[in-house]
């Protein structure tokens, strides 16, 4: 995967804006179920119906973006950088938590007190790059904690065993229901429920067994009514992406042991 690099390019137009292009590949959505399960992930739709488009604030102007992908960096994978497209087509990053923020209906009202009233407030352009700078700031920390994170993952891949060479493609897998869990997101700041899966293997030519794997117990597993101990075979991708453990839960729904593998939007499932 990719990372962004330390320095990021910026491009400015007409608008203001700084645009900071994604360098090098990115993650994009498998389908509209793949789409709501990392957009809930951030934290940016609460409602039934996921939003498709979302405001990017500056101080002199409001713009509507789409979410085109994202790229993951930290030695797991953990950690997301966002890829919005604004409506004259360019692309840019931005943290998560940051687009979350610039949601809220007081965001406006933030930047404008922080630059002050508008006799004392700085010219467009000056305020356009201001607010830019903290979205480069921002994205900028995403990049040196990818950055940071290598080193560590290098020393530990030599002390462990070495990592498994997963398929980059949709891939058939069986595996028995474990339990149940609750895993801490972030950005949400609350608990999502998420299924244990032991027993992972990926049924292709040559078989890889992952042992023990996650994934969020979505609305079209609820319908399956599993149960620990049920077998399943289902079509998914499985990404390297180290399950965070839930907070203030019981301890039924915490698992110690380190769950490293997550498989993202299950199908095609069915129970034995």
């Amino acid at each position: 995967m990719d990372g962004l690099a330390i320095t990021l390019p910026h491009i400015e137009d007409s608008n203001n804006t700084a645009y900071f292009p994604p360098t090098g590949h990115f993650e994009t959505f498998q389908d509209d179920a793949h789409y709501e399960e990392k957009v809930r992930e951030w934290g940016l739709s609460t409602t039934r119906e996921v939003k498709k488009e979302f405001w990017y604030k500056e101080k002199t102007q409001q713009r509507l973006v789409t979410v085109k992908g994202y790229q993951t960096y930290g030695e797991t994978g953990e950690y997301n950088t966002i890829i919005i497209e604004f409506q004259d087509g360019n692309l840019s990053c931005i943290h998560p938590a940051y687009l979350k923020e610039m949601q809220s209906p007081s965001f406006g009202k933030a930047l404008a007190a922080h630059f002050g009233d508008i006799s004392s407030a700085p010219s467009e352009k000056e305020a356009s790059k201001k607010d830019s700078v903290k979205t480069e700031k921002i994205t900028k920390k995403s990049a040196e904690n990818n950055q940071s994170d290598k080193p560590a993952a290098k020393k530990a891949k030599n002390e462990k065993q070495p990592a498994l060479e997963l398929p980059s493609e949709k891939v058939h897998f069986t595996a028995k229901v474990k339990q149940f869990a609750l895993s801490w997101n972030h950005f949400n700041e609350a608990n999502d429920e998420v299924i244990i899966l032991e027993d992972l293997v990926i049924q292709e030519d040559e078989t890889i067994e992952v042992g023990l794997g996650w994934c969020s117990h979505s609305k079209t597993l609820k319908k399956f009514e599993l149960q620990p101990g049920e077998s399943l075979e289902f079509d998914g991708k499985i990404v390297k992406k180290k399950l965070p453990k839930g907070k203030d839960s019981d301890e039924e729904f915490i698992i110690e042991e380190p769950v490293l593998y997550k498989v993202n939007n299950p199908s095609k499932i069915k129970k034995s």
